[in-house]
């Protein structure tokens, strides 16, 4: 299984690579720092934004140690926030997966590309939208959009006015295959609520709505509104919502993707942590990917473990 994982990570790594020039631009310090935990970096920073997917937990399972983390960071006076490129989920079912999973977050505290996703649709003009999403949880949080599920049959790819790249459930080659034909038959807006390329699950890496995004502007030449890490809106959106006086100086941005955590992060002008142990750069030389990338963190941790945080 490691071994898979290891060639599913440096696949993922490259294909990140291949989309570089797709992503926003940043600039880095030369070097990083080498930490044992987040409890040891954490004292100069007023609010810490987590990823969540390889930092709190790995798809269902809680990572060892994370909510612990938490708490330290609480009981040192520090604000503490999610942000997520978890698309597919309404806030309701996020809030329950935590809960399950032991993390005593707030509604306020949990930012998701879904909520970038749904403030850029209020302000956008309104369209019929083709959704790769999965129907399972109905239309909640859609009640205002005009939308419908993008399946297997042809005429709802034709029908729509526009396409929003959601979650990957139940998407297959054969529905990417219609959308294709679709936009090259008649070219629409595609916005893409998830740019993650990959996500870290027990099985090992799935494939997410920035993959097939990609896939899309590589054959079609469209050009996607990506809304998510390391996109500006989530960013602004967390910030607006949960600390809008902090200075972004004192704002730490912890994460498992260079090309999402620490690129968004750094183009915001917060402080940058990568985390190797569990996510998408797990069997991967961090050394090597930062440097191949150019994307340099602040700090490198391998888990923000469970130590006292520092005031």
């Amino acid at each position: 299984m490691s071994g898979a994982r290891d060639r599913a990570a440096a696949t993922a790594f490259e294909a990140y690579l291949g989309v570089r020039s797709r992503l926003p631009a940043a600039e880095f310090e030369a070097g990083w720092q080498s930490a044992e935990s987040l409890a040891e970096i954490a004292g100069p920073f007023d609010l810490v934004l987590l990823d969540a997917y390889g930092v709190l937990n790995v798809g269902e399972s809680p990572i060892p140690g994370a909510a612990e983390a938490i708490a330290a960071l609480r009981a040192a006076g520090k604000a503490v926030a999610v942000v997520s490129n978890s698309a597919a989920y309404p806030k309701r079912v996020m809030m329950q997966r935590y809960a399950r999973l032991g993390f005593d977050f707030a509604p306020e505290e949990v930012v998701t590309s879904r909520e970038a996703l749904l403030a850029h649709l209020a302000r956008a003009p309104r369209l019929r939208w083709g959704a790769m999403l999965s129907p399972d949880n109905g239309m909640e949080e859609f009640e205002n959009i005009d939308l419908i599920f993008l399946g297997d049959d042809p005429a709802a790819y034709a029908e729509a006015q526009g396409f929003l790249l959601i979650g990957t459930d139940g998407w297959t080659e054969t529905r990417q295959s219609m959308l294709e034909a679709a936009l090259r038959a008649h070219p629409r807006p595609v916005v893409v609520g998830n740019p993650d390329i990959v996500a870290p699950r027990e099985t090992g890496l799935s494939l997410e709505p920035g993959h097939f995004a990609h896939r899309l502007a590589d054959a079609v030449g469209i050009a996607p509104v990506f809304l998510g890490k390391p996109f500006a809106e989530i960013y602004t959106l967390a910030l607006s919502q949960i600390a809008p006086q902090i200075a972004p100086g004192r704002v730490l941005m912890v994460g498992d993707t260079l090309h999402t955590d620490i690129l968004g992060g750094r183009q915001m002008g917060f402080a940058t942590s990568l985390v190797t142990g569990h996510g998408a750069l797990l069997g991967l030389d961090p050394a090597e990917a930062i440097r191949r990338s150019g994307i340099v963190p602040d700090f490198v941790i391998a888990s923000i473990g469970a130590a006292r945080c520092r005031a």
